[in-house]
């Protein structure tokens, strides 16, 4: 499989691009790998890049964007941090991955047992990382049960990957809300914002 191309990203829709991230996702499940040569791509790519999707992703090490969605150099946008929540350095790129590079898709993918969103469940504490959970934490009270406080911590996996899944559609509506352009694109259809979330256990991506 070749890089893609200018003239390959200009064929992409935003149906398209989520097509093909879905279809990248049943070969990681099935445990096999689209036919590319990476070296033959950095040579493809060394004039330029032409990216059909951006990924907001956690850090886990469990969930790497190109690997899970089986795609290859100059493929995909991925942007990575600990609980895949937005912000306005992310935002500025996003706009640049889809106003100025094309891509014609943005995915906010969260994912089971996050250990961020477990620190945000038990409202940690410690030097620059409380700053990250305080921006996790509104996921934790937007989620309403249980309303045992007993069972609202990292000790309950369900409500851990609850809260994981409020964080991406409070990231949805912050991208939509604190950025003009990238709603104004979604609107006009140029670009999808979509969320997800994968599953740890088995490696499938559920889009919500």
């Amino acid at each position: 499989m070749k890089a893609h191309t200018k003239e390959t990203q200009a064929t992409m829709s935003p149906k398209k691009a989520l097509r093909f991230l879905k279809e990248g996702n049943e070969r990681f499940q099935q445990n096999l790998k689209a036919n590319r040569n990476l070296l033959e791509q950095v040579n493809d790519t060394k004039d330029g890049q032409f990216p059909f999707a951006t990924i907001l992703s956690c850090i886990d090490s469990r969930v790497s964007a190109e690997l899970v969605f089986d795609q290859g150099l100059g493929d995909i946008f991925s942007v990575r941090i600990a609980g895949n929540f937005i912000n306005q350095d992310i935002l500025g790129s996003m706009e640049f991955a889809c106003k100025l590079a094309g891509t014609k898709a943005i995915v906010v993918l969260g994912h089971t047992s996050c250990g961020a969103v477990k620190g945000a469940c038990d409202h940690a504490r410690m030097g620059n990382l409380t700053s990250l959970i305080n921006k996790i934490e509104p996921a934790v009270y937007a989620v309403k049960e249980p309303k045992d406080e007993s069972l609202r911590n990292s000790k309950n996996l369900d409500f851990v990957d609850a809260v994981s899944v409020k964080n991406v559609e409070m990231a949805l509506e912050n991208i939509r809300n604190q950025s003009v352009i990238l709603k104004e694109m979604e609107e006009k259809g140029e670009i999808a914002i979509v969320g997800a979330m994968y599953d740890i256990s088995d490696g499938k991506v559920t889009f919500l």
